[in-house]
């Protein structure tokens, strides 16, 4: 049974990752949503620092595959091998093929946006790039190289979670039995704020794309659900607790762009965001009530799609509308088409698509399905 509340987070991770990409070639400040706020506008402030809802999704997806381990393994140590790699296989690759081929088909036609440029002067093989998505190194070649390809640059957080899981299991085998694996994470969580120190406000980005920059919220995933199982629901968390952690997360998300905190800012977020997470699994399958909730957590059930795909609709959008010469109104026109297309497209592709062939793959590869 999922968990609706992390479903919201989900939701609203995507939202803030979708705004932001759409606020980079189509900036609203010179739209009503320009209202100037403590010295930025509103668009600005909102928008900014979209990379904190990746970070979002780095802990939430850090704490599901513990917490799924543990459910169906019992321990970390008893994790099966195959079947983890077989599960990552089924939820990853369809869309990451989908999306390849949607790209390369667009590419082909003649579309810019999704065709390799050379940012940094560096001229790049489309070869090259689809072999980076396939062997998650494309955080790694847009730190090397900048953003060679803008459909395709989506895949950095991508080689950055699976890189972690593919390590995951043979760490759980290794250190799972005791203190090892806990003390493996803390270490992580420690080096990260380390590394991305080094990396400050680089223009390669690697303060950000790096897999050092991004394990730690991960980690601090991973924690949170070894902690939520050995704690059970012992835990009485009053009802205050959860607004504090909110309001801090919006103060560290409004604060300063992220580029310039970067290196305790994403720990900070990361580390509130664990603390939601950790709240929300003393009562995991509330129901949503409000008609928005249950929209947003409809959204973050879907939020792979969306995040694999968007740059495909705003890829299509930068070919028939220019941004430099893009209208204030033509803007504001953009912005409802972009969300609706953004959702439609990954509704289809999630029921038509990705889950069916999730569901064929374990059919067929795993004997428990």
């Amino acid at each position: 049974m999922r968990n609706n509340k992390i479903d919201l987070l989900r939701g609203i991770s995507i939202l803030l990752v979708l705004l932001h990409h759409f606020n980079i070639p189509y900036k609203l400040h010179d739209t009503f949503l320009g209202i100037q706020i403590f010295g930025e506008s509103l668009s600005t402030l909102i928008a900014r620092n979209g990379n904190y809802g990746v970070t979002l999704f780095f802990v939430i997806s850090g704490f599901l595959i513990t917490q799924h381990t543990l459910q169906r393994s019992g321990t970390l140590a008893q994790i099966k091998l195959k079947d983890f790699y077989i599960r990552r296989i089924a939820r990853i690759m369809p869309c990451l093929v989908l999306l390849v081929a949607l790209v390369t088909a667009l590419g082909a036609m003649g579309l810019k946006p999704f065709i390799n440029q050379a940012p940094n002067d560096i001229e790049v093989s489309y070869g090259l790039t689809v072999f980076s998505a396939f062997t998650f190194w494309m955080n790694i070649l847009i730190i090397e190289n900048g953003w060679v390809n803008y459909a395709l640059g989506v895949l950095w957080s991508l080689s950055v979670e699976e890189v972690f899981y593919l390590a995951f299991p043979i760490l759980c085998v290794v250190l799972g039995r005791g203190k090892g694996f806990i003390i493996f994470l803390l270490a992580i969580i420690i080096y990260a704020p380390y590394f991305r120190s080094l990396h400050f406000a680089e223009e390669s980005g690697a303060y950000l794309y790096h897999y050092f920059s991004s394990f730690d919220g991960i980690a601090m995933g991973c924690l949170t659900a070894l902690m939520t199982q050995r704690m059970g629901q012992k835990i009485q968390v009053s009802k205050i607790v959860v607004p504090i952690i909110v309001l801090l997360m919006a103060a560290v998300y409004l604060y300063a762009p992220i580029k310039e905190v970067s290196t305790w800012g994403i720990s900070i977020f990361a580390l509130l965001s664990a603390m939601l997470i950790f709240c929300f699994a003393q009562n995991p399958y509330t129901e949503s009530r409000s008609i928005l909730s249950k929209g947003v957590a409809w959204i973050g059930q879907r939020s792979y799609e969306m995040y694999l795909f968007h740059l495909i609709i705003l890829g299509l959008f930068k070919v028939f509308y220019f941004p430099k010469e893009t209208l204030a109104s033509e803007k504001l026109m953009l912005l409802p088409i972009y969300f609706i297309a953004v959702f439609v497209l990954s509704w289809a592709i999630e029921k038509y698509y990705s889950t069916p062939m999730n569901r064929k793959i374990r059919q067929v590869l795993l004997k428990n399905g």
